[in-house]
């Protein structure tokens, strides 16, 4: 019995995805040992090839694009989901010097240099720690992702601009965030078989949340149950029950632009794991 090495965030729409196959209720030939950490420590990881099957951002899947393939199932990815910079009082993007970001390497700073703003310094840090960093006037503004979105009016924070709003603006694509990939080296079959029991895990959550709800709040910490709703509802989405005709091709667009050299045009076959 194959034994894979799998780690995915805390985040709502993690647990959502993989509560299933975590908790032993997708009847599967596989066993996974199972880690769960930040999106930046993953990307990390993704970087060092610590795991066999990991979530990582799609902009960092673009530096690791050789050794990893995309799962067709899994991604966060849309329409209106993207991180938003944000400020402590009403600014303009000319003013700013300091932004938190929620690490070098996630798609949310990928964005943030879109904008072209010149003579800023980026300040990774945790994203749940950026909004207090906002606050406390450590830093002129911030990016934040994930729950993040649906809090920060409430602490009186501002809206500076809606990097998903500009990517959409400027290509007309949904936003690539986050995939689930998989080791190149892996045998065609043990990648089958994961890529099956991902998209089993998916389906069974859609069938009936109940089973796993209790593993997703205990990831989810103190989020709100109608944040934590509006979380999952927001990034598990169509794209994430499998990738579209256009998800693909804002993936694509992605990888050009991050690692234009090398891949023009970008192979789809060599990024995304055919299930057949």
């Amino acid at each position: 019995m194959e034994k894979l090495k799998l780690a995915y965030s805390p985040c709502p729409n993690d647990t959502y995805i993989f509560g299933n196959l975590a908790l032993g209720n997708v009847p599967t030939d596989l066993t996974y040992s199972i880690e769960l950490m930040d999106v930046e420590e993953l990307n990390h990881h993704a970087m060092k090839m610590s795991y066999d099957l990991v979530k990582m951002s799609y902009h960092a899947y673009c530096k690791v694009i050789n050794h990893y393939q995309v799962l067709p199932y899994g991604s966060a990815l849309g329409y209106g989901v993207g991180p938003l910079l944000i400020s402590a009082k009403p600014t303009q993007l000319s003013d700013l010097r300091r932004i938190a970001i929620p690490g070098e390497h996630t798609t949310a700073h990928l964005l943030l240099k879109n904008l072209d703003l010149q003579d800023y310094e980026a300040v990774p840090m945790l994203f749940s720690d950026i909004e207090n960093a906002v606050l406390s006037n450590r830093v002129d503004a911030g990016v934040i992702i994930h729950e993040n979105r649906f809090t920060y009016a409430m602490r009186g924070l501002h809206l500076v601009e809606d990097l998903g709003q500009y990517w959409e603006s400027k290509t007309g694509l949904p936003i690539p965030l986050g995939c689930i990939a998989i080791k190149r080296s892996l045998p065609k079959m043990v990648k089958q078989k994961a890529c099956s029991d991902l998209k089993k895990s998916v389906l069974l959550a859609d069938d009936d949340i109940g089973p796993i709800l209790k593993y997703i709040k205990e990831h989810a910490q103190e989020m709100d149950e109608s944040v934590m709703q509006k979380h999952i509802d927001l990034y598990v989405n169509a794209s994430t029950r499998g990738l579209q005709a256009i998800d693909i091709e804002a993936i694509n667009y992605m990888i050009g632009t991050v690692i234009p050299s090398k891949y023009k045009p970008v192979d789809t076959e060599h990024w995304l794991f055919i299930e057949k």
